[in-house]
C-alpha cells in the first residue's frame, strides 16, 4: 500500500488560485491516535483566512493543509487506543489537515457518525455544532424559556445554534443579510428574524417589539465589531454574549455604563486553538447530548453545497461569496 495520498494545499497566501490537490505523504496513527480514511470534510472561515495568510496553524497542525472538520472510517490506531477499531464511521475536529484523504487526530477528538447521516451530511456536523453546543451551553448557560439571538442565521454556526436553541426550549430569533435566508432558518425553529445590511440599529428595535423591549437573553454573535453597541442594547438584564465570529471586524466600542446597570456578561470562544483536552471534553459533550439528537432526527446538518475536492477553488467562491446557506462540503471518494 503506498504511504502517499491526495491533499488540499495552500501553496501561497492570496486568491483562490493559490489552493492546490497535491499527493502528499501519508501520515501515521501512533498512540492514543487515530487515522481516519476521510470520505468528506467540510469549509469553515478560518480555511479562507488561513489561505489569505490571515490565520496561521497553531502548532502541531498541518501549516499548509486546511480544514478543521472530518467525516470518514477509522482505518489505523495506534497501541494505546481503547475505543476505536478499524472501519467504525467517525466525524470530529482538528486543527488542521482535514481536507485529505487521510487525517490522524487523537481518540477522544471523534465520535460515532448516527446511521443516518451519510458522509457529506456528517461532515457537515463537527466544527459548527460543536462550536454552537459549546457557546451556547457550556458558555452562556442558556436555559429553557429564554429568549436567544443568533447573528448570521443562515451560517453553519448560525443554522446550528438555531436547532440547539430550539430543541433546549428557548425562543430563537435570528439576524441575516437576506430575507431568504431568514425564511429558510425559519424551517429550522426561528421565530422571528430581521434583515441587517448596514444599519444595525434595526436589530435593536426588532428585538425590543420580539421581547416587549425586555431584549435577549444569549446573543450569539459571528459577525464581531459592525454590532458592538447593538448588541448591548439588544440584551436583557444579565444577559449573555458570546462572540464566535468577526466578518465584521475585531474592534468595537462598548458603553461601560450600560453594561454594568445590565450586569452583563460579555465572553469570546474559539474551537481551533483550544488544548487537547478542552477539545476533548467539548467532543464529549457533543456526543453525549447532540449525537443522540442527530440519530433521532431532532437536529439535522444543513448543506448548502458539496464540491469534489479537486473542486476546492470553487467550494472557497461559493463561501466566500456570503450566499450559502449552510455548509460547504468537499469529497474525498
Amino acid at each position: 500500500m503506498t504511504n502517499r495520498m491526495l491533499a488540499v494545499v495552500i501553496a501561497g497566501h492570496g486568491d483562490v488560485e493559490t489552493l492546490e490537490l497535491r499527493e502528499v505523504t501519508r501520515p501515521e496513527a501512533r498512540a492514543d491516535r487515530v487515522r481516519v480514511r476521510v470520505h468528506a470534510a467540510a469549509l469553515n472561515r478560518a480555511d479562507l483566512l488561513q489561505r489569505r495568510g490571515l490565520y496561521p496553524a497553531p502548532p502541531g497542525a498541518p501549516a499548509d493543509i486546511p480544514g478543521l472538520e472530518f467525516a470518514g472510517e477509522v482505518d489505523q490506531i495506534g497501541d494505546e487506543v481503547q475505543r476505536w477499531r478499524a472501519g467504525q464511521r467517525v466525524f470530529g475536529i482538528t486543527s488542521g489537515g482535514a481536507q485529505a484523504e487521510y487525517v490522524v487526530v487523537p481518540e477522544n477528538h471523534v465520535a460515532e457518525i448516527p446511521a443516518g447521516l451519510d458522509w457529506p451530511e456528517a461532515a457537515a456536523v463537527p466544527e459548527v455544532f460543536i462550536t454552537a453546543h459549546d457557546a451556547l451551553f457550556a458558555q452562556a448557560t442558556l436555559q429553557a424559556g429564554e429568549a436567544l439571538l443568533v447573528h448570521a442565521a443562515g451560517s453553519g454556526v448560525g443554522t446550528a445554534a438555531i436547532q440547539l436553541g430550539r430543541a433546549a426550549g428557548a425562543t430563537v430569533y435570528g439576524t441575516a443579510r437576506t430575507s431568504e435566508k431568514l425564511a429558510k432558518a425559519r424551517s429550522l425553529g426561528l421565530k422571528d428574524g430581521c434583515t441587517v445590511t448596514e444599519d444595525a440599529q434595526a436589530f435593536v428595535e426588532a428585538v425590543q417589539q420580539w421581547t416587549g423591549g425586555r431584549g435577549v437573553d444569549v446573543l450569539l454573535d459571528l459577525v464581531g465589531a459592525a454590532y458592538g453597541e447593538a448588541n448591548i442594547a439588544s440584551l436583557a438584564p444579565l444577559g449573555r454574549l458570546v462572540f464566535v465570529g468577526t466578518m465584521g471586524g475585531t474592534r468595537a466600542s462598548f458603553d461601560l455604563g450600560q453594561i454594568m446597570r445590565k450586569r452583563l456578561r460579555l465572553m469570546g470562544t474559539v474551537l481551533r486553538t483550544r488544548t487537547a483536552e478542552e477539545k476533548a471534553l467539548a467532543v464529549a459533550r457533543f456526543a453525549r447530548h447532540v449525537v443522540p439528537l442527530l440519530a433521532t432526527g431532532a437536529l439535522r446538518p444543513i448543506i448548502d453545497s458539496i464540491y469534489r475536492a479537486e473542486d476546492v477553488r470553487q467550494a472557497h467562491r461559493r463561501l466566500e461569496s456570503n450566499a450559502s446557506f449552510g455548509k460547504v462540503v468537499l469529497i474525498f471518494d
